[in-house]
């Protein structure tokens, strides 16, 4: 019955309540595999030993809190609604099944063996379950977090400049939300990703006469789709951010640019190598993919701060740097081509 809340979770999270822009057929794999592994564990729960009994129910368990995660996020943030509700069943359901697992692997313990090998068995098996902990268990929990999760407010804006707000489409179909600050002097610049640490980038550049668009990418705020904290397919939400800018009547097409932080500043850069429409970008934090990114970047920070800390460490030579960047590219590279 436990296994079967948790499967009712499942479903009800990629099929009857999918992520606003998505439908069930987006999310076959992840419904399906989950429940045919709930239900291969359910059918043979009772016709195994107790030991694997008590494996099963932990594994099962481990799920059904993993599943309930994304719900009780989102409650703390913003209060339940849509399937936060099951998710919030699966958390407690899949604590019954981990207290079940528990209770059963303890009273199916062996006592009438010798007492070295007893004590050296349990600590083979401790290994093992430490192993597929790490090998296995942990990278499945950071992947179902970092693609239900996300930040679910939209905070208040503090741009130093007036501002609309806009909608725009990605080339998948889905609706993104975001602000817009019109340009004084025909650029633009992309402060991504999201509108919360982009807006003391956003109100820096405003100072400048620069256009700013700053906008939830997929999954996250009031924006459509599955949320990804990785970043994947995030380009897309950059190249429509693009496009939007380019329809602009204050924007001159040649004068864009953007600017990223942490995992926005390396979905900044995919975009850049994408597209030509991009002239500047500057890319904050991003991680190495590689041990030659790793010896080229050594620190990867702005000196005396932490991650993205730049504009906060050292304000008055981050804005120097950063906006004398866009000004060289963006401004003075266009009139000498003209």
């Amino acid at each position: 019955m436990a296994a079967a809340v948790v499967g009712l979770h499942v479903l009800d999270d990629n099929f009857l309540q999918p992520q606003p822009g998505t439908s069930a057929g987006d999310h076959l794999v992840s419904c399906l595999v989950p429940l045919a592994c709930l239900g291969l564990g359910a059918a043979v729960y009772g016709r195994v030993r107790p030991g694997l009994r008590g494996a099963i129910a932990l594994m099962l368990g481990f799920f059904g809190v993993l599943a309930g995660t994304e719900a009780f996020h989102y409650t703390r943030a913003v209060g339940p609604f849509g399937d936060d509700y099951t998710g919030l069943l699966s958390i407690l359901a899949g604590l019954l099944l981990i207290g079940v697992g528990a209770v059963t692997l303890w009273r199916a313990r062996r006592r009438d063996d010798r007492l070295w090998w007893r004590y050296g068995r349990r600590a083979l098996l401790a290994a093992g379950a430490a192993l597929l902990a790490f090998s296995v268990l942990f990278p499945v929990a950071l992947a179902y977090v970092v693609t239900h999760a996300s930040r679910a407010q939209v905070p208040a804006a503090d741009l130093g400049a007036a501002y609309e707000s806009v909608t725009f489409t990605t080339s998948d179909g889905l609706r993104l939300k975001g602000w817009y600050i019109r340009s004084q002097n025909g650029a633009a610049v992309i402060s991504f990703p999201g509108r919360a640490s982009s807006q003391k980038r956003a109100k820096m550049l405003a100072r400048h006469g620069y256009g700013v668009l700053l906008f939830d990418r997929r999954g996250e705020g009031e924006s459509e789709g599955d949320p990804n904290l990785l970043g994947w397919q995030g380009q897309r939400d950059i190249h429509a951010a693009v496009a939007f800018l380019q329809q602009r009547p204050d924007v001159d097409p040649e004068r864009i640019g953007g600017i990223g932080l942490s995992v926005g500043g390396e979905m900044m850069i995919e975009a850049a190598a994408e597209s030509s429409a991009l002239k500047a970008i500057v890319s904050e934090g991003a991680s190495s993919r590689s041990v030659r990114d790793e010896l080229a970047n050594p620190g990867g920070e702005v000196r005396g701060s932490k991650h993205i800390g730049g504009i906060g460490a050292q304000p008055a030579e981050y804005e120097r740097r950063v906006v004398a960047f866009f000004d060289e590219a963006l401004l003075k590279a266009n009139e000498l081509s003209r």
